[in-house]
């Protein structure tokens, strides 16, 4: 009988249909778990249903190299899925044009703190170099964030890591924080939640309403490009100091 169902599981665990259909129904899972409990930010889908995966893997002795290999059509989701977020940022266009000064100040001011804070914390705790550029750019989006951290030295793998992260912190903590600078406004819950959080942000950000799910959209794409910008001037800067 043992035999039996490892011959199963290994015609299974080869398929790209059980490894996608096996994804698929842990989100929903997860995703129907946190609205039965109106939102609770510890049950998050993006953390409940990583963690499930995470598990069945282990449990199962699955390299993630071989989940990543049968799930590659989820990766490239990823792009049509971020170009669709122009379809609601479009409809908020006579509001961006209102708030074009607004949105850049916030943006600078919001991608130089994720950039420095970071810097200067790893630094403060005894970072390596390699590690600090690592973590500068943990609150752009993943594959901008890699790209960065590829170029300037850093080790991607850590960019990844850290990119989730801050993600996840983001997502669990703008709400507590947002109740208590009482801030009411989804224009600025959006751009904040999608600048510092960028897609898990913006997946959290959507959740409240279409407007705050646009700026944070709006937010994740400026910071992507500011932080590509500011990154390599702050080691310009460095390398003068």
């Amino acid at each position: 009988m043992a035999t039996i169902w490892l011959q199963i599981w290994a015609h299974l665990s080869a398929s790209s249909l059980f490894w996608l259909s096996f994804t698929l129904v842990v989100y929903l899972i997860a995703a129907s778990l946190y609205q039965r409990n109106n939102g609770n930010p510890l049950l998050l889908p993006v953390i409940t249903a990583v963690m499930c995966i995470i598990g069945f893997l282990y449990a199962t002795e699955t390299p993630y190299d071989l989940y990543a290999e049968r799930t590659w059509f989820l990766q490239f989701l990823i792009g049509p899925a971020t170009v669709a977020l122009a379809v609601p940022l479009y409809g908020q266009l006579s509001r961006l044009k209102r708030l074009f000064w607004p949105i850049l100040v916030a943006l600078v001011a919001g991608s130089a703190t994720a950039i420095l804070s970071a810097v200067a914390i790893s630094r403060l705790l005894g970072a390596s170099l390699q590690t600090q550029l690592s973590l500068a750019p943990k609150s752009a989006t993943m594959p901008i964030a890699m790209e960065i951290a590829g170029l300037t030295g850093g080790l991607p793998s850590l960019t990844t890591v850290a990119v989730a992260i801050t993600g996840i912190a983001a997502a669990l903590i703008a709400g507590p924080l947002f109740k208590m600078l009482d801030v009411e406004n989804p224009e600025v819950e959006g751009f904040a939640l999608g600048l510092a959080g960028h897609a898990i942000g913006t997946a959290r950000a959507f959740q409240a309403n279409d407007t705050a799910g646009a700026f944070a959209a709006l937010g994740m794409g400026l910071n992507g490009i500011a932080t590509a910008v500011l990154i390599p001037l702050l080691l310009a800067v460095l390398a003068l100091v």
